[in-house]
């Protein structure tokens, strides 16, 4: 399936011309990429469908309360490099993670494929990047 906005020429010129070039230096230890994304999850459960004999009802608490992940993965190790917070993730946690990447000390150059959340190409985000 592809998005509504997705153009499939462009993903797949995407795929041959910057994804697959580096995870192949990355394949030959030339280099490290990693692929970025954040995950939300509710603090409260979330019954779907249940059979069951008799009607129960399970009371579930109010609110929206989230414990949020922001993971880079490592394309060839798997290594996953996080930053979490119980608030909502921002360009600061998009920092954070950055300056946990560069703590790595790595020894080879770096990409990072982020997704196109806001926070995550902000004018702040791009200053910190750089200054890395």
């Amino acid at each position: 399936m592809i998005p509504a906005k997705a153009d499939p020429q462009k993903q797949a010129d995407y795929l041959k011309n910057e994804i697959e070039p580096r995870l192949a230096e990355a394949k030959a230890g030339n280099r490290a990429v990693y692929f970025v994304d954040a995950a939300h999850f509710v603090l409260a459960p979330f019954i779907g469908f249940l059979w069951s004999l008799t009607r129960i009802f399970t009371q579930a608490p109010a609110g929206r309360q989230r414990f949020n992940v922001l993971g880079a993965m490592n394309a060839i190790t798997q290594e996953l490099v996080t930053v979490t917070n119980d608030t909502c993730m921002t360009a600061e946690s998009v920092c954070a993670l950055l300056d946990k990447m560069h703590n790595l000390k790595l020894g080879t150059p770096l990409t990072l494929f982020l997704d196109n959340a806001r926070y995550q190409h902000c004018a702040l985000v791009i200053e910190k990047a750089a200054s890395l």
